[in-house]
């Protein structure tokens, strides 16, 4: 049975911080603190979206963005007429470059896939930008391949985390103010073999609220592409 939503994807926000702080535990073993090792390709293989990704992202009706991460690649389109306040935040990060050189730090197998917060050694980034009023009453759900935004306990509080959903997860959608749920803006429209070779990946399992792939899943840079 999924955990709880406030055990799991939603105290991941407000727990992070002791990721960032600490990011590993004792085995009782000896083995001390471990922290997932660095990625052996650092660098990212390319700097530009490839001819696949460019031609289905000209046949989205949308704006779209292109995501090269240490997988593979994952183009998405995004939902501005359902989610505007939410898409424009997340275009301003891409535009400043926020997420270039950053992780996919959390990856809950057969959940979620999270990123948009740290760099690599799990060092927080501080978002630059106000956090954003909740649009998740919008009619969207947390299907398979839809990205979202990560917050704290208050539903208006999303800045720069964002995950990808691995599976349908209705608890996530909007409920009522009292289960507000998580903004759906965008889906993936190429790339869910990149999306399901992160959830894959093997991870180290601190608590719900902090699970973390056991070697770094970078996200080399996200590029607008229209």
């Amino acid at each position: 049975m999924r955990r709880s939503i406030f055990s799991g994807l939603l105290a991941l926000a407000t727990a992070l911080s002791l990721a960032a702080c600490g990011g590993g535990y004792d085995d009782g073993h000896g083995g001390g603190v471990q922290y997932p090792t660095p990625n052996p390709n650092p660098n990212p293989p390319t700097n530009s979206c490839s001819a696949t990704g460019l031609a289905k992202s000209a046949e989205s009706q949308y704006s779209t963005v292109c995501m090269l991460t240490s997988s593979g690649e994952i183009v998405l389109e995004l939902y501005t007429s359902y989610a505007p306040v939410t898409v424009a935040n997340f275009l301003r990060y891409v535009a400043d470059g926020f997420y270039t050189n950053t992780l996919f730090h959390h990856v809950d197998r057969d959940f979620v896939i999270q990123g948009g917060a740290y760099a690599p050694g799990m060092r927080l980034k501080t978002p630059t930008y106000a956090p954003i009023v909740s649009e998740a009453n919008n009619g969207l759900g947390n299907l398979p391949g839809t990205i979202a935004m990560a917050r704290r306990s208050d539903a208006n509080s999303a800045t720069s985390q964002f995950f990808i959903n691995v599976k349908d997860n209705p608890s996530l959608d909007y409920q009522s103010a009292a289960k507000p749920g998580y903004t759906v803006f965008g889906r993936v429209i190429l790339g869910m073999a990149t999306v399901e070779a992160i959830n894959a990946v093997p991870v180290y399992f601190y608590s719900d609220a902090d699970i973390q792939p056991r070697q770094e899943v970078l996200v080399y840079w996200i590029q607008r592409l229209k």
